[in-house]
């Protein structure tokens, strides 16, 4: 049965709605199980420790590149109707948003696609910070911030043709390109024994990305309506979904419409059938504080920047964008900036207090030490 056939008597709008949940479906199942994560990838990275979490990381990137430039090689994936690829793009807020979006994962405890994914496992902290996320991000696109954004970034604007460096490569550098990731990624990851299962679901999870591509691909090309070709992004299309069950009696299809309940659902299935799922509220050790600060960081950035961790990262990583690129980089590097400043300091100021009680515990040991001499010696 052709694709045709199957969505015969669909709507493009239902079909669309229908592509979106099935890929934030598989999206959620796999991100959930893999422990897919930039937040934590970072952290272990900037520390020195990289390890798993940075496995996982690479393992779903790689495979995103991979399937996505497998795709355009042959044709089944239209570069020239991608709008990241075909319209004006922002290096200032590339720098600027990324650099804010990394420093905000780190203060929140994931970004904004870990934060939908935990949110389906029972963890209300990230459900909150998910929602100021979205509310910022709102407000960024077409609220009080968006003259804020709009300003950064006109500072620096990148021609629709320098949009992408797959020109800077050779004859399928792309794909090659993934390769050497994959193939990097998957011994990084069997030296540091990461779990076969976990490493498969990374790699699903980055397969997803190019599957959004394909099928949105096809939908464009097979209707007589304009369809937008996209992939798995969060910050814009969880505040466009949020809005419109505020602001609409009835939530108008699109892509973005199914895949932000998809990858809730595909999470929280994820969750039940493998008896993660467990409720956690905030408390005094976790606060609210940097939690808001964080999220209210990502929201904008996210927006500033073209995209999320995934959205831009990732997702606009894939299919060889620049800016998504310098994006990514700058969210690499305002995660460990604030992970300096602001953990790890606090990690070492408290190891120095710890090591100075259990000195202040120990002297006097030491000093009963003569006095339980004598009483032995007699």
């Amino acid at each position: 049965m052709s694709f045709d056939t199957l969505f015969e008597g669909f709507s493009t709008r239902a079909i669309a709605a229908m592509i979106g949940l099935a890929v934030g479906l598989s999206f959620g199942i796999f991100a959930q199980q893999s422990r897919f994560c930039l937040r934590a990838a970072c952290v272990e990275f900037w520390r020195g420790q990289a390890g798993k979490k940075f496995a996982i990381w690479l393992l779903a990137f790689g495979a995103a590149m991979i399937g996505a430039q497998y795709f355009i090689e042959i044709g089944a994936i239209d570069t020239g109707k991608i709008r990241q690829l075909n319209n004006v793009g922002s290096m200032s807020g590339a720098i600027i948003g990324g650099l804010l979006f990394g420093s905000g994962m780190v203060l929140a405890g994931g970004c904004a696609s870990r934060l939908l994914v935990l949110s389906a496992t029972g963890n209300m902290r990230t459900m909150v910070a998910g929602l100021v996320v979205t509310v910022v991000a709102q407000a960024s696109l077409r609220g009080g911030l968006s003259p804020l954004r709009e300003e950064i970034s006109s500072w620096w604007l990148v021609d629709a043709n320098s949009r992408s460096f797959a020109p800077w490569l050779p004859q399928h550098g792309g794909l090659i390109l993934g390769v050497v990731i994959l193939v990097f990624a998957l011994w990084f990851a069997r030296r540091h024994e990461l779990s076969k299962w976990w490493g498969v679901a990374a790699i699903i999870t980055g397969l997803t990305v190019a599957l959004g591509w394909l099928l949105t691909s096809w939908h464009a090309a097979n209707s007589f309506d304009i369809v937008p070709i996209k992939s798995v992004s969060f910050t814009g299309p969880s505040a466009d979904t949020l809005m419109g069950l505020i602001n609409q009696p009835k939530l108008p299809l699109n892509f973005d419409v199914g895949l932000v309940p998809g990858v809730f659902l595909g999470s929280l299935l994820a969750a039940l059938v493998t008896r993660e799922f467990k409720w956690q509220r905030f408390t005094e050790d976790s606060g609210f504080t940097r939690f808001f600060i964080g999220a209210a960081f990502m929201g904008f950035g996210g927006m500033l920047a073209g995209g999320c961790a995934v959205g831009a990262g990732v997702t606009g990583g894939s299919i060889l964008v620049i800016t998504a690129w310098v994006a990514l980089f700058c969210m690499w590097l305002g995660a460990g900036v604030t992970d300096w400043l602001v953990d790890r300091k606090a990690d070492e100021a408290k190891a120095a207090i710890e090591a100075a009680r259990l000195a202040a515990e120990a002297i006097p040991q030491f000093a009963a030490a003569p006095e339980l001499v004598r009483v032995q010696a007699n």
